[in-house]
C-alpha cells in the first residue's frame, strides 16, 4: 500500500508515466543508495520504488503539522513548569542539575543566537531548543561534568515537569518519556527525508495525539482537527507488493 491518490491537493502519483529514460534519470537523482531501501519493499521493481518514494514524501510532510503542534505544545508547558521552580533562565539554574549533554546544547543553542545577532534572553532560548532536548529532559539523566550521575527524577520530574502533563495523572516519568521519544525518532527520520512507509503510521499518529491531549485536550482537538495525515492514509492504494 503506498501509492496515494492525492486529487484534493491536484496531484495523482499515478498519473504520471515512468519511462526508462524517466527512470534511469531518476536513478541518478535520487540515487541507487538512497533508492536501496524503496527497491527492497517494491521488489526491485523501480517504478514501484519510485512510486513509494513519492508516497513517503507525501506522509512525511503531512506528519509534519501535527508534529509541529505537538512539540510547541511540549515546549510551552515544560518551560512554563520550569520556569515556576527555577525562573525564567531555569537553563542557568545549578539546582535543575542538567548533565553534560543538556548544557552543550544549551552552549551551542545560544552561541548559534550570537552568530545570527540575536540575544540569549529566555524567549529565545527556549523557542530554538530542540525537540530532542525537550524530550531528553524526561529521561533519566546522563552524566554530569564532576562524574556524578544527573537525577532528573528528583530534580526535574517530582519538583516541576510532570505538572506539564495535567490531563495524565498520575503518570511516572518514563511514561512520559517512552512515547515521546518514539516521536523523536519519528520526526528525525522526516527531518533528513528517510522512509517512515514502514512504521505504523496510525500508531504513530494515534501516539502524537494521545500526548497533546495530556497536556491539553484543546490541543488535541485543534492538531487532530487539521492534521491531513489521515486523509493521505485513507488515500492510500494498493499499488504493489511492499516487503516489509
Amino acid at each position: 500500500m503506498y501509492a496515494m491518490n492525492m486529487a484534493d491537493r491536484g496531484l495523482d502519483v499515478n498519473d504520471f508515466c515512468y519511462t526508462d529514460e524517466i527512470l534511469d534519470g531518476l536513478e541518478v537523482f535520487l540515487s541507487r543508495e538512497r533508492l536501496g531501501t524503496y527497491l527492497v519493499a517494491a521488489r526491485e521493481n523501480r517504478e514501484g520504488a519510485v512510486r513509494l518514494h513519492v508516497w513517503n514524501t507525501a506522509v512525511s510532510a503531512a506528519f509534519y503539522e501535527p508534529l509541529q503542534g505537538l512539540e510547541i505544545a511540549l515546549r510551552n508547558a515544560m518551560n512554563r513548569r520550569l520556569g515556576e521552580r527555577y525562573g525564567d533562565a531555569w537553563y542557568d539554574n545549578g539546582r535543575a542539575g542538567f548533565d553534560r549533554g543538556a548544557l552543550e546544547r544549551i552552549a551551542n543553542t545560544r552561541a548559534k543566537l550570537a552568530r545570527d545577532g540575536h540575544s540569549d534572553d529566555p524567549h529565545r532560548v527556549v523557542a530554538a531548543l530542540s525537540f530532542g532536548f525537550w524530550v531528553s529532559l524526561l529521561g533519566p539523566g546522563g552524566r554530569m561534568a564532576a562524574g556524578r550521575r544527573a537525577n532528573y527524577e528528583m530534580t526535574l520530574w517530582r519538583p516541576a515537569l510532570r505538572g506539564a502533563f495535567p490531563h495524565r495523572a498520575p503518570m511516572t516519568r518514563r511514561q512520559a518519556h517512552r512515547p515521546l521519544n518514539v516521536l523523536r525518532t519519528l520526526r528525525n527520520r522526516i527531518a533528513h527525508h528517510e522512509p517512515i512507509f514502514a512504521r505504523n503510521l496510525v500508531a504513530d499518529h494515534e501516539r502524537i495525539l494521545d500526548v497533546a491531549g495530556w497536556i491539553s485536550p484543546a490541543t488535541r482537538a485543534w492538531i487532530e482537527h487539521h492534521s491531513r495525515v489521515p486523509t493521505v492514509l485513507k488515500h492510500a492504494e494498493g499499488a504493489g507488493d511492499i516487503r516489509f
